[in-house]
């Protein structure tokens, strides 16, 4: 009937993960977690064969890490752009005239499409900032942010009003940076306690500390003891942290009694802001020409190569393992003669015939091969 004429099926369409700075935040993925490209069409007659599905771009926050489930980072997007492929999509089928041959004039046979792979990833971001606000639980953070910058947090006089980290951006006459608002630390931080872990992973990317202490703490705690543990933490949990630029500062000296030798402030009445944050400008300019930025990093995924041979424990068969080897039996019919003597003329040039006879296989013994188990044959 004028020979073989199926076309072979579309890839599958790929699974991204890219950095955008329009994205916000990582909500989206604990709502709908599952993400998925659109599959290859179908080959059809006339050789035509089916078009590749679409990539899917599932856009995430800059400074977005990927790990595996075993906690392995496997990349970090931190400039907008920065782009990894999660999964891929799966190889499309080949029709039955790709099989065309001076042998078989006439294949009664085609090859399945590959399935894509479906993989589990864990997110994780961490904000970048210029200077990240570093202190108690209610010292003041909070508010001095809402007033050098747009940023409203929420703001009361209770310990752990802020839960997440606020961003704000911070314009003076010569200067911008972006300031973030971490969430309080207590003693234990660096342990993980009261989700120590959580809120100072946010410090990591800062170039400039500034480390609030509390002169009207609730606790009656010192300036200096406030000081002392708050870096302690810092170091415990990351050493290089205590190296880069800081600025001490005495909050809420408007109401606060303790007695402080450095520079202080009253966020409320505006006292002492315009220093702090001109001091805070002077040592961002200085880490921006000190320290370039950090560039992000995606660990590569080769496609494995080859095959491997397994005995079963209970010795009652093989195993045979790669993505060539289970291509050569991904056929639409192996019971005909012709995709049999197929199967078992590509399993000879694979080498997975002699592997097998290496291994020990002799006539009778079941090899599992993809779907498929098949009585071994020299």
């Amino acid at each position: 009937m004028g020979g073989p004429d199926g076309g072979s099926g579309g890839d599958g369409g790929d699974v991204w993960l890219q950095a955008d700075h329009n994205a916000a935040s990582l909500l989206g993925f604990r709502d709908h977690p599952f993400r998925r490209a659109t599959d290859g069409a179908h080959g059809k007659g006339k050789k035509q064969d089916g078009s590749n599905g679409d990539d899917l771009v599932a856009r995430v926050p800059e400074g977005t890490i990927v790990l595996d489930r075993d906690g392995t980072v496997l990349a970090d997007l931190i400039h907008h752009g920065d782009r990894y492929l999660a999964a891929h999509g799966g190889q499309g089928g080949r029709g039955n005239a790709t099989f065309l041959s001076n042998r078989r004039r006439a294949p009664n046979f085609a090859e399945q499409g590959e399935a894509g792979e479906e993989v589990w990833l864990d997110l994780e971001l961490k904000l970048q900032a210029d200077v990240a606000v570093v202190g108690f639980p209610n010292s003041g953070k909070s508010t001095l942010i809402s007033v050098v910058s747009a940023a409203k947090p929420k703001i009361a006089d209770y310990p752990f009003t802020t839960l997440v980290p606020n961003l704000g951006v911070v314009r003076t006459s010569d200067a911008e940076f972006v300031m973030a608002d971490i969430p309080g630390l207590i003693e234990g931080a660096a342990e993980g306690k009261g989700l120590g872990h959580q809120f100072l992973r946010h410090v990591e990317r800062a170039r400039v500390l500034l480390v609030l202490v509390d002169l009207a703490a609730a606790d009656g705690r010192p300036p200096a003891d406030q000081e002392r543990v708050l870096l302690d933490e810092l170091g415990r949990y990351q050493p290089d942290l205590l190296e880069r630029p800081r600025l001490v500062v005495g909050s809420r000296a408007d109401v606060g009694t303790s007695t402080w030798d450095g520079l202080t402030m009253a966020a409320v009445s505006h006292r002492g802001v315009d220093e702090v944050v001109g001091r805070l400008a002077t040592l961002v300019a200085e880490a921006r020409h000190d320290v370039p930025d950090e560039e992000g990093f995606v660990v590569l995924r080769p496609q494995p190569e080859g095959f491997a041979v397994e005995r079963l424990p209970d010795g009652r068969g093989y195993v045979v393992t790669g993505r060539a080897a289970v291509r050569a039996v991904a056929l639409s019919d192996v019971t005909t003669h012709e995709a049999v003597a197929y199967i078992q003329d590509r399993l000879h040039k694979l080498g997975v015939i002699r592997a097998l006879e290496r291994a020990g296989a002799t006539e009778g013994d079941t090899v599992y091969l993809g779907d498929h188990a098949f009585s071994f044959e020299r």
